[in-house]
């Protein structure tokens, strides 16, 4: 337990986070996962449009904190180049 009161409501706030953390990159591994499935049964269509919610995914885990904007980066390149090499 904090000895302090400022600390005990820093631990209260951390734990909400990394609550609110751990959900949102659940839901963006299941999407991912989601994208890889499509891209294996060559639906395009559908993972085209499971990149684009991906991206938004990935884009407001950085608006929130959840992820580096680093991350988020190397991730959108990586299943870009995913998406184009199954195209081909």
């Amino acid at each position: 337990m904090p000895a302090k009161k400022s600390a005990a409501k820093r631990m209260l706030t951390s734990d909400k986070a990394r609550i609110r953390h751990k959900a949102r990159r659940s839901s963006m591994k299941t999407s991912e996962k989601k994208f890889q499935s499509f891209l294996e049964s060559s639906e395009m269509d559908k993972a085209k449009e499971q990149l684009h919610d991906i991206f938004k995914q990935l884009d407001k885990a950085v608006k929130s904190g959840t992820i580096p904007k680093n991350k988020r980066n190397r991730k959108k390149s990586r299943l870009t180049l995913l998406l184009n090499k199954s195209v081909v």
